[in-house]
C-alpha cells in the first residue's frame, strides 16, 4: 500500500518546507486549504488580503457541514491518489479531521513540525507570504487550539520534526524519519 502522511504544526512552523520536499521527491500533495479557495470561488467569494473572507467562509463551512468536512471533502481525492502512489497531506487541522481519516485510512501517518513559539513568532513576522505580527499570531494559535483542536494531531503524532534550525536541519530530519522506512 503507498504512504500516507498527514503534517502537521501550528502556523509557521514549517510545514510546507515538508510538504514541498515530499512533492519533489513524487509525492502526491493534497491540500486542505485549496478546498477554501475553490468553494470560494464556485460561490463568487473574492479572497481578500488580510484573510477575513476566508476565515468567515471556513467557519461557515465547518458549521454546515461538521467540524471535519474537509477531510470529508478531501476523501475522494485522498482515494483517488493513494491508489497512484504515496501522498502527503497539507493542512490538517483538527482532532475531528484526524479521527475521520484514521477511520477510513488505517495507514495515515501523523508528522507535526514544531517550533520553539518566540521563533516561530519572529519567523512569522518576517515570511513573504501572510505575516503576522505577534499579537495576530498569538490571537490564531489560541482560536486554532480552542476552536479547531489543533493541539490534538500535533500532541498525537507518530513523528517529530524539530524545527528550530535551518531549513537543511529541517529537511535532514524528515530524509531520515524517510529514510528509517516508518512509513511503510
Amino acid at each position: 500500500m503507498n504512504r500516507l502522511i498527514a503534517v502537521v504544526g501550528m502556523s509557521g512552523s514549517g510545514k510546507s518546507v515538508v510538504t514541498e520536499y515530499l512533492e519533489s521527491v513524487g509525492w502526491k500533495k493534497l491540500y486542505f486549504g485549496g478546498i477554501t479557495y475553490k468553494l470560494m470561488a464556485e460561490q463568487g467569494i473574492e479572497r481578500d488580503l488580510a484573510g477575513k473572507n476566508e476565515k468567515a467562509f471556513r467557519e461557515q463551512l465547518r458549521k454546515d457541514h461538521g467540524p471535519e468536512c474537509y477531510a470529508k471533502f478531501l476523501e475522494p481525492e485522498i482515494r483517488e491518489e493513494i491508489e497512484k502512489g504515496d501522498v502527503v497531506l497539507d493542512g490538517l487541522y483538527s482532532w475531528h479531521e484526524y479521527k475521520y481519516l484514521i477511520e477510513r485510512f488505517p495507514n495515515l501517518k501523523l508528522l507535526a513540525v514544531v517550533v520553539d513559539k518566540n521563533l516561530r513568532y519572529e519567523r512569522v513576522a518576517i515570511r513573504p507570504e501572510r505575516p503576522f505580527d505577534e499579537e495576530a499570531i498569538r490571537y490564531r494559535d489560541l482560536s486554532e487550539i480552542e476552536n479547531l483542536f489543533k493541539g490534538g494531531p500535533i500532541a498525537f503524532a507518530d513523528y517529530y520534526i524539530l524545527n528550530n534550525g535551518t531549513i537543511e536541519d529541517e529537511v535532514d530530519r524528515l530524509k531520515e524519519i524517510l529514510e528509517k522506512g516508518v512509513f511503510e
